[in-house]
């Protein structure tokens, strides 16, 4: 194509140029030598195999040209200064086409890179302070555990200090003493401990501290290692529950509720997950559920009401194939069942899925109406904290 115009072009040259009369040929073709050198430019840039590496896309390197569509972009001012220059036009559709089918290639290579970006946590501590108090001094980190590979717009929050960290290490090391020997823990100091260069150092240290454990399975669901990101969250929110500060207490389940999610406690897959972690998801969506309708948000409530379902709740056909009646179910079920029934009606909400498996568990023989309202089972419940209490609980669930 670009050689065609060239001679198409030269050809419409030399004739104007025999009716010059000073026209000297060999030498008064400056344009001629600059569009040769700008059509071969075209010619490489088109020839080849179009290729998407990630290094090119990416690039934030301020002398290449970059961005999303930096290819199509000079594939298509390549051709635009190819037909200007020749005042020759290339047929619309050509045109057209061409930079649709590198758009389409970008569009699908963009696709299948976000769905490979492999999501890691990160632990980062944003903030050390320093807090005096009345007989003891010691700094307070902030710690955010972010998912990376998202954005990651509510990172989940921690405050921890140096003690905390020390007693999560000694309790590991004396229940996981194999999976716990290759983990560092920064020591203390006798001196300097309060210097910017010392919590600097610690700060990094606890970063990569907190980075291996989570790396290791085995720990993932250890009392302590949960102890010391939300456990403490969840207990004190159903504290606040207990005393009616709910607007308090919903600010600590949510922050317990991101941990949860960004430990991998939750949500998919449920077949995957332990009995504990499974236990305090439930319980942490229960209790916001609970809040929630307290403080008159009842399209939150309503929301966090049916994701607790959806772990709980059996499959209608699952349930009338019971042989014992009346059937073992979770104890929050019917709470949750007649909560959301509620909420769903107030909101305008279909219910009529919710209203069936209730109608359905109470044909089964259960007492629907005997049942503890959901705050009264919460405010009476003691939260499971360890994978032994979990496990013997659901024992007595055989439809869950």
């Amino acid at each position: 194509m670009a050689s065609k115009l060239l001679d198409r072009l030269r050809r419409t040259l030399f004739r104007e140029g025999e009716l010059a009369a000073d026209a000297d040929v060999p030498d008064d073709f400056p344009e001629s030598s600059e569009l040769e050198d700008e059509t071969d430019y075209v010619s490489a840039r088109l020839g080849g195999t179009l290729c998407f590496e990630g290094d090119v896309l990416d690039s934030e390197d301020t002398g290449e040209a970059s961005g999303p569509d930096s290819d199509s972009d000079c594939f298509g001012e390549s051709l635009d200064n190819a037909c200007s220059s020749t005042d020759i036009s290339p047929t619309a559709p050509s045109l057209k086409g061409s930079d649709m089918f590198t758009r389409q290639l970008q569009e699908s290579w963009r696709n299948l890179h976000a769905h490979c970006i492999s999501e890691k946590l990160i632990f980062e501590v944003t903030d050390a302070s320093v807090v005096q108090e009345a007989n003891s001094k010691y700094v307070l980190y902030t710690i955010h555990v972010i998912l990376s590979g998202a954005f990651d717009k509510t990172p989940a929050v921690i405050t921890r200090r140096y003690t905390d960290f020390e007693r999560l290490h000694g309790c590991l090391r004396r229940r996981y003493t194999e999976v716990m020997e290759g983990v560092f823990f920064p020591r203390k100091k006798l001196r300097r401990n309060f210097a910017a260069e010392t919590i600097g150092k610690r700060s990094r240290a606890f970063e990569q501290y907190l980075g291996h454990l989570h790396s290791l399975a085995e720990l993932r669901a250890a009392p302590a290692f949960l102890e010391f990101f939300y456990l403490g969250d969840l207990r004190a929110g159903q504290v606040l529950l207990r005393v009616g500060r709910h607007q308090e207490a919903t600010g600590l389940l949510l922050n317990a509720l991101r941990l949860q999610e960004r430990l991998g406690c939750a949500p998919p897959p449920p077949a995957l997950r332990r009995p504990v972690q499974r236990a305090h998801w439930v319980f942490a969506l229960a209790a916001l559920a609970c809040c929630l309708q307290e403080l008159e948000r009842p399209a939150e409530a309503q929301e966090h009401c049916e994701s607790a379902l959806r772990e709980l709740a059996p499959a209608r056909e699952a349930l009338r194939q019971q042989q014992q009646q009346p059937p073992r179910l979770h104890p929050l079920l019917v709470p949750l069942l007649q909560t959301n029934v509620r909420l769903s009606w107030k909101i305008a909400k279909d219910k009529r899925h919710w209203e069936a498996l209730l109608q359905d568990i109470q044909e089964l023989g259960v007492d629907v109406g005997g049942q503890p309202s959901l705050k009264e089972w919460l405010i009476k419940e003691t939260l499971v904290e360890s994978e032994g209490e979990a496990k013997s609980k659901s024992k007595g669930e055989e439809v869950t």
